[in-house]
């Protein structure tokens, strides 16, 4: 009686262990075949409760993800929908009330167009470092001012150009964009030689 206890105590140890392996085997091949492009990744993040960017930085660093997006990527049409949705989503609702869905998204596919048919890519995105960003307060209201910087390229060489946001906690003390302005860029030769 106690040998054969002792076998099938040993035959459930042994399946355990077959099953864990064979679980982790399987769950690393589904990883590598389902992929997902960076236009999906963004499209799929979640800005709900506390997955939202927690600081001013960060809701800067996704929001170039999606500039990077629209203006390298390819994508379909319900992607980009999808895309200006989350743009919008980051953004204050005094700014989103100042540009309607249906606006912003006709005015993102021009600029997109623009860049496309002058063959610009964005090559890199950058925020300012945590302790540049400023913070003050504003009629009562929190409000964090955040630089990134765009170096881009496109056929007459590289350029880079610098971009301020205002940004403004809400209602449910999430940082949300508010105003952004363009500030002076510098062009740098296109220097093959080096």
């Amino acid at each position: 009686m106690k040998a054969a206890r002792t076998i099938v105590i040993g035959v459930i140890c042994i399946s355990l262990v077959v099953g864990y392996y064979y679980y982790i085997s399987n769950k690393d091949t589904a990883a590598e075949s389902t992929d997902l492009t960076e236009v999906q990744k963004v499209i799929l993040k979640d800005f709900s409760g506390s997955s939202y960017p927690a600081t001013p930085r960060e809701v800067v660093k996704l929001y170039n993800r999606i500039l990077c997006c629209y203006y390298n990527e390819e994508y379909t049409e319900e992607e980009f929908e999808k895309l200006a949705n989350q743009a919008i989503a980051l953004m204050d609702q005094e700014l989103a009330d100042n540009n309607p869905a249906e606006q912003y998204y006709l005015q993102v596919k021009a600029e997109v167009e623009t860049y496309r048919a002058r063959k610009r890519t964005i090559n890199n995105a950058s925020v300012c470092d945590t302790n540049e960003v400023e913070e003050t307060v504003i009629d009562g209201r929190e409000c964090a001012y955040v630089t990134s910087s765009y170096f881009v390229r496109d056929t007459e060489g590289f350029s880079k150009s610098s971009q301020r946001y205002v940004l403004r906690k809400d209602e449910d003390g999430n940082w949300k964009i508010l105003a952004f302005e363009l500030q002076e860029g510098v062009t740098v030769e296109d220097d093959e030689s080096e």
